[in-house]
């Protein structure tokens, strides 16, 4: 079994606020680390979160799908 190490990623933009409580963000992030150093990529974050932040992450390749207002 292989030993995952987290990549930090630095919070550029938060998009959107969902969820039925509003307590899930989606965010813009740039990976600062790892083979996707400099990519900015949306994901979906849990608890409160603003610009400036740095999230560990376990994976970069995955992107969160656009939430659209209705």
């Amino acid at each position: 079994m292989a030993i995952q190490s987290a990549i930090p990623v630095e919070v550029v933009e938060v998009v959107v606020k969902t969820g039925i409580h509003g307590e899930v963000y989606q965010v813009m992030c740039k990976v600062l680390d790892g083979k996707d150093k400099g990519r900015v990529i949306r994901r979906n974050a849990k608890g409160p979160v603003k610009r400036g932040d740095i999230m560990m992450l376990l994976e970069t390749e995955r992107e969160a799908k656009e939430i659209k207002a209705k």
